[in-house]
Parts: C-alpha cells; structure tokens; sequence
C-alpha cells in the first residue's frame, strides 16, 4: 500500500511523549496528516516538529488539558466537524502506586475524568462522522491491568476495565458500519508514567519491560492483522482467545431466572419470614 498518498487526519491524545509520541511518529510515517494533543506544551511542540521534519506530513500541536472541562468541549467540537479526520488514538492517561486510603481522592478523580470521560467523550465526537461515511479507525490504550486487578492500581486498574468493555462494545456496535475499533493492552513500558505514578521502573524486573516503540509497533501490526485486541506482550496470541472464549462461556451460566441452589433456603427462608410478618 503506498501510504504516501496521504491516508487523512490521525487525531491523537497524549502525544507529548511515551506511546502517544510514538503512535504520531509511526502515523505520519504511514501517510496520516496528525493533530497532537497534549497539555504540555514544550514537549509536544518539539514532537510536532520532529515528526514534521521527519515525514514531511502535516502537524498540528493543539495545547488542551483534557481535564478541563472547556479544553476538552473546544477539542470534541474541533474533532466533531472535521472532515479529514479518520483516526482516533485515545492515550492520554495515568496511573498511581498507592492503596486507596493512602491517596488522594482528588488526585484519583482526575484520573477517572482523563482515563475514562475524555476517552468517552472524544470518541463519541468522532463516531457519528465515522459512521455516516462507513469508515474510520478509533484505537484505545488500555493496559493489562484491564484484565488483573492490581495491588495499589485499583482505581487505575479499574479506568482500563472500562475502556475494555467500552471497546469491545464499540467494536459490536460499529464495525458492521465500517467502523474500526482496536484496543492496545500494553504490559509494564520504558515511559514518563512510572515517574507520574510515582514509581521507578527500575523497580520492575528488565524482562518485564517492553519500550514504547515495541508497544507502539506491536500494536500497529495487530491492527494490520485484523486484531480488536492487540496484547503486545503476549507470547501465544491462542491463549487471549481461549481466554476470550471462557469468559463468554461463563457469561453464559448467569443467564438464569432463578438464584443459584446454595442461595434458595436463604431465600425461601426471607420469604416466609415476609410471610409471617405480613399476617
């Protein structure tokens, strides 16, 4: 495929550094004009023109704090009505090393608001104009952490729960409509998130740590493959699908109308004390 020929407008959040830079260099490599966002601005000014300079596509930097409220209804207004724009990355976003009494309950809110509701909000704008032409790509970042609750990363752990199921429901609702829906679960990665959360990566064992460019490419070749679910680090891509196909089997056995036999004397119990006061 000669991406040269310019492949439209990838939007992508986060793209100050770590995974988000590099899903931009890797985009406008393949003939995406990009619009970078982040809040710093910086940073993400040097990615800009390094990507310009790199792939000769169009760049634009846009400086929104996703967390703000009115940045956030400006960039969803901005995406909503252009045209050009067939691609969604979704990777902004962080994490925290803490238990739950241990931190802060502010702190752990913002992180639902940029994890979750700008995630949700931003691909909202962008699915309408998806669906009304028959084409167009969203990827979600999550985390493995999506799948395995985590020792101090249960409010982080659980945001990327959400943008699973979010995804996976998205890919049900949208992809007979050309819609492309794609979800990256990256494992423990060489970027700035450990130092936000407040942990040294180099606490973690070497062989669990995967760069951002491995992630990133990984991940593109998922996409390419057809995949809904990229997980990078996964050695034998038949394991998530046995995996997959257990948890729809057990989704299967709670679809019954009545409680389970270990809870029936309970119940029959309650209802005739019900009874028994009712007289």
């Amino acid at each position: 495929m000669d991406f040269r020929q310019g492949m439209g407008t990838a939007v992508i959040t986060g793209a100050s550094s770590g995974i988000g830079a590099i899903y931009a260099d890797r985009m406008a490599a393949r003939g995406y004009d990009v619009v970078l966002v982040a809040r710093n601005e910086r940073r993400l000014g040097e990615v800009a023109n390094r990507v310009g300079m790199a792939h000769g596509r169009s760049v634009t930097a846009v400086i929104a704090d996703l967390n703000n409220q009115a940045d956030l209804h400006l960039l969803e207004a901005r995406i909503r009505t252009e045209k050009s724009i067939t691609m969604l990355v979704n990777c902004a976003g962080f994490g925290a090393v803490s238990s739950l009494v241990d931190s802060d309950v502010d702190h752990m809110e913002d992180m639902i608001l940029l994890n979750i509701r700008a995630l949700t909000r931003l691909t909202h704008a962008v699915a309408p104009a998806f669906v009304a032409r028959g084409t167009g790509t969203i990827i979600n970042i999550a985390s493995i952490l999506a799948i395995q609750p985590a020792i101090l990363n249960s409010v982080y752990g659980a945001t990327k729960a959400y943008v699973l199921a979010f995804t996976q429901a998205l890919h049900h609702e949208l992809s007979a409509r050309g819609v492309r829906i794609h979800i990256v679960l990256p494992g423990p990665t060489v970027t700035d998130f450990w130092r936000v959360a407040g942990m040294a990566h180099t606490s973690l064992p070497d062989d669990w740590m995967m760069t951002a460019e491995d992630v990133v490419d990984a991940s593109l070749d998922g996409l390419d493959r057809g995949e809904i679910v990229t997980l990078p680090s996964l050695q034998d891509p038949a394991d998530w699908c046995s995996f997959d196909a257990d948890r729809h089997i057990f989704f299967q056995k709670l679809l019954h109308s009545t409680p389970a036999p270990r809870y029936r004397s309970s119940c029959s119990s309650i209802g005739a004390a019900r009874a028994i006061t009712d007289a």
